[in-house]
């Protein structure tokens, strides 16, 4: 199985795909920190995302796309700029006929280092140890995709690990 994992954002975006393997550790075929810049308009940055998740798809041609589910949180211009973000990318999964499963932050710390309120340095060490890393991983942003994407391929081993409730 082949999953497209992101980490939603309108200013940054964490990308990834993983390959799903009998080996002990899973592999990274690509990832990457999509930008845009907070010099054009919002709804172009919309564009932009979806523009390259669609390029994404088309390159590497996942079966399903694992996404974080947003937490509230007290700034509500940034919630609502990724949730916007959000309905692009589901919609260019969902177009492309994609499985869709959304995980929560807790949900994704659990999956990757047994614990609901790992730090991130705690998760990032963890998932160097989970996947094989083929290819050179610069941003917090694309360690916070992988993470997600171990999180849908832990979820598809363990079927009791977590509800895996289609979005």
């Amino acid at each position: 199985m082949r999953i497209l994992s992101i980490d939603p954002g309108f200013e940054r975006v964490g990308i990834a795909v993983l390959d799903k393997t009998n080996k002990p550790k899973h592999e990274l075929v690509y990832s990457n920190c999509f930008k845009t810049s907070a010099k054009i308009p919002f709804h172009e940055r919309l564009t932009l995302i979806g523009e390259e998740v669609e390029r994404i798809i088309k390159k590497y041609k996942p079966e399903a796309l694992a996404i974080e589910k947003l937490y509230f949180t007290t700034n509500q211009k940034t919630v609502m700029g990724v949730s916007e973000a959000r309905g692009v990318i589901i919609y260019s999964a969902s177009r492309n006929h994609l499985s869709i499963f959304e995980y929560t932050p807790p949900q994704i710390k659990v999956a990757v280092t047994g614990y609901g309120k790992s730090t991130k340095d705690g998760v990032i060490l963890m998932v160097k140890k989970l996947i094989d890393v083929k290819i050179e991983v610069v941003s917090d942003d694309e360690l916070d995709a992988i993470a997600i994407g171990l999180t849908s391929l832990a979820c598809e081993k363990f079927n009791s690990f977590c509800d895996k409730k289609q979005a």
